[in-house]
């Protein structure tokens, strides 16, 4: 009866008890009543309601270890009948079990009020740790909320002060009775607001004509970007000391895994960074003023930089409630600040926790001299998002004092992302993250196999640079989009997080550098299957094949491809990519026959898993002077695939803590119908572009020239009788720019190939 609350009634609790069968014929409250030990099946049959299975639904009384072995939920090693010990290993064992739901038992206990009992008792440890993870025994009915303003080394908008940079901060009421706790602090431009009708506004159309590049001899040194300036304001006097911040804030958005550690103990900080409402400057869009915005926020937490209580007055407040420890988390733009964070090796950053993080910013709105854009979102580039997050222009009046200034940056932005050439600049030099690396903070990195919006180049490229460095790094590849991953079914990413902050921020030998896996990564083909791997894109055979190889069939017995289509066609395909995607690379005949060139492999005779980067060199010509390459990989072969979109098994289930935030409970499930193919990884090119991305080469019509290009790195399961795909194209609708020009593409199979990475 210890599961359920103390403070409930006798009578209550053995009324809980007795709703639960511990035998076909006793309940709960009989069996432990009436027998003088516990069997095995006794105990697994209650273990299993705990866990939220129905009995006669989800598992019979007669055979409750064939369903946790089916269900692949841990058994304790104990005997058929339990003594004293051998209750409490098993009983440890169940409560680091996951339920019906997806979470621990022990932090479905805590969501259901156990530790909450204790609040007012002083002999309960804060924090406690169980199993090397921290619990849920801090009260979030009483948490602090408090803002801040932290003085950056940064004058972006030019106006003889530093900046002051907005920090939103909730902490444990425990702090002010002297607890000092860890920070997870999350670097969100989007917080403070975005302004999403100017930004749309500000989207660049993209059916226009690829146009011709001046052939140059650029080297690296030409697009280097220059140093920084480093004269700066003198910084703010303070005019008095406080430990009380005077402003308080409202959250209108949360993240569900910060939540889940306010009452683990963590304090959660949240700042939106220059150029957001109630903070100076302007937005620049990936360059360093944006890396001091983040880095300015950890120095204050860690002690080493000034922060006041308003804009005004200059009264300074430190971070004295922190124990000095920072993980940083978030996902796409967010985990693009944590990676460039923790690449200046700031001190206070343990561990940047990266979701679909960007790496380079050439790579997520150009490719190899092409102007591409993020999936979804075709016409945006650094101008469209620096609009967007630019929410001071939400505050009238600060707007009215800033607004000549950020109109000068707007358009520097439009004029150096330079979308006529599609070329690597000095511009886009100054936001490559991969570049200066001093690196300290370990780094937990996650990203979707599926992900076209930041694409598994920044991933793979990141993962690839850190392995110079000293410092563990982790990976998890699901096979989601651009998802967030802690409210999944099959894997116990809220458990590994906690593990991961619970060794990195509070300093717990719980071996987790040991514990989680170098690389976890979800199966494709199999629905809700993790692997572990020791590495990504090393332990793999690289198999180099002719496009001529009689193992092809060109399904168009075609070598040439027109990219210009009809009128109509061209109409209806901009608005309907979807369509124009089935055409494309669909087995059957369709519109896109003369437009494309498409190989498809004989049915394999076993599964292979393409692990890391194919590449592919193509020996063709285009009979104008200026043209693109678009290369997919396609999996052929009937089947029930993931559903693109993760499904909402139950909705609001996951319990954070006891009276706090819930969660939906959500899986990539296999779809009702099947389909035949899918694309799994591509590379676009621009022809002028084939010795590198800033180098513009001569490109004459009707010559042939060699071109070498690497696809977006994968890890993909080809099952046996499915069929390997190449399908070659110019104009990509959902990525590239859509010329529709009158342009013919030759093809040399003969002199291609392609090097695919083949797990061993």
């Amino acid at each position: 009866m210890k599961f359920y609350l103390e403070k409930q009634g006798l009578s209550t609790r053995v009324q809980k008890v007795s709703n639960l069968m511990a035998t076909p014929e006793l309940n709960a409250y009989e069996y432990t009543t009436s027998q003088e030990s516990v069997t095995k099946l006794a105990f697994y049959n209650v273990g299993l309601q705990l866990l939220g299975f129905e009995v006669g639904l989800d598992f019979t009384l007669d055979e409750p270890l064939a369903t946790m072995k089916k269900l692949k939920l841990p058994i304790a090693d104990v005997p058929t009948t339990l003594d004293r010990n051998h209750l409490i290993d098993a009983w440890y064992k169940l409560l680091n079990t996951r339920t019906k739901f997806g979470q621990t038992l022990i932090d479905f206990l805590a969501g259901q009020g156990y530790y909450h009992q204790f609040n007012d008792d002083d002999s309960l440890k804060r924090p406690l740790i169980f199993n090397g993870k921290s619990q849920a025994v801090f009260d979030t009915d009483k948490l602090i909320h408090e803002v801040v303003y932290v003085e950056a080394p940064l004058d972006n908008d030019h106006d003889g002060k530093r900046d002051l940079l907005k920090a939103e901060i909730t902490r444990p009421a425990e702090t002010n009775n002297g607890l000092k706790v860890p920070v997870v602090f999350t670097a969100s431009p989007y917080d403070q607001g975005t302004n999403d009708k100017q930004a749309d506004a500000l989207t660049h159309k993209v059916n226009k004509p690829l146009t011709r590049k001046v052939p140059n001899d650029l080297t690296y040194d030409d697009v280097k970007a220059p140093a920084a300036p480093t004269n700066l304001p003198n910084p703010r006097s303070a005019k008095g000391t406080t430990e009380v911040a005077e402003e308080t804030f409202v959250k209108t958005w949360t993240y569900s895994l910060n939540d889940y550690f306010l009452a683990r103990g963590f304090a959660v900080v949240i700042s939106s960074g220059v150029g957001t409402k109630d903070s100076d400057g302007v937005r620049t869009t990936g360059t360093r003023d944006e890396t001091i915005s983040a880095t300015s926020i950890i120095e204050w937490l860690h002690g080493d930089r000034q922060a006041f209580t308003n804009r005004h007055d200059q009264v300074a407040i430190s971070a004295w409630w922190s124990n000095g420890n920072v993980g940083m988390t978030g996902r796409s733009y967010l985990g693009t600040l944590s990676t460039a964070a923790a690449m200046t090796g700031v001190s206070g950053l343990k561990t940047a926790i990266v979701e679909a993080g960007i790496s380079n910013y050439y790579d997520y709105y150009r490719e190899n001299g092409l102007v591409v854009a993020p999936g979804g979102f075709q016409g945006e580039d650094t101008d469209v998002l620096g609009e967007l997050t630019f929410s001071r222009e939400q505050s009238a009046a600060d707007y009215l004092k800033i607004k000549d200034t950020w109109l000068e940056q707007l358009k520097k932005l439009t004029s150096g992302q330079d979308r006529k050439s599609g070329s690597y600049n000095s511009f886009w030099d100054a936001r490559n993250l991969l570049k200066d690396v001093n690196i300290k903070a370990d780094m937990l990195l996650i990203h979707g196999l599926n992900d076209w919006n930041v694409k598994l180049s920044h991933v793979y490229n990141l993962r690839n640079r850190l392995k110079k460095e000293a410092i563990t790094q982790k990976l998890i590849l699901h096979q989601g989009q651009h998802e967030y991953l802690n409210n999944f079914r099959s894997v116990d990413y809220t458990d590994i997080v906690n593990l991961w902050l619970t060794n990195k921020l509070l300093a717990v030998q719980n071996d987790a550098n040991k514990v989680i896996p170098d690389v976890l990564v979800q199966d494709n083909a199999a629905a809700e299957t993790w692997t572990t791997y020791k590495d990504w894109g090393t332990d793999a055979t690289v198999k180099k094949i002719s496009l001529a190889d009689d193992r092809f069939t060109d399904l168009n017995e075609n070598t040439s491809f027109t990219d210009q289509l009809p009128d109509d066609l061209f109409k209806h395909y901009t608005t309907n990519t979807d369509k124009w995607q089935h055409d494309l690379f669909t087995k059957d005949h369709s519109k896109m026959d003369k437009h494309c060139i498409k190989l498809v492999s004989e049915p394999l005779s076993q599964d292979i898993i393409v692990d890391g980067q194919a590449k592919i060199s193509l020996r063709g010509s285009t009979s104008a002077n200026v043209g693109l390459l678009s290369v997919a990989l396609v999996d052929y072969g009937k089947a029930k695939r993931l559903t693109a979109v993760p499904q909402v098994l139950a909705p609001q289930q996951i319990l954070t803590s006891y009276h706090w935030r819930k969660d939906d409970l959500k899986e990539f499930l296999p779809t009702k119908k099947a389909s035949a193919f899918k694309k799994f990884t591509d590379s676009h090119m621009n022809m002028q572009n084939r010795t590198n991305n800033y180098k513009a080469d001569e490109l004459q019509p009707n010559q042939r020239y060699t071109f070498d290009m690497a696809f977006q790195p994968t890890f993909w399961r080809l099952l046996a009788g499915h069929q390997l795909g190449i399908v070659i194209y110019a104009t990509d609708m959902d990525y590239t720019i859509r010329g529709n020009q009158d342009i013919t593409y030759t093809i040399d199979l003969g002199a291609s190939s392609i090097e695919i990475p083949v797990l061993k």
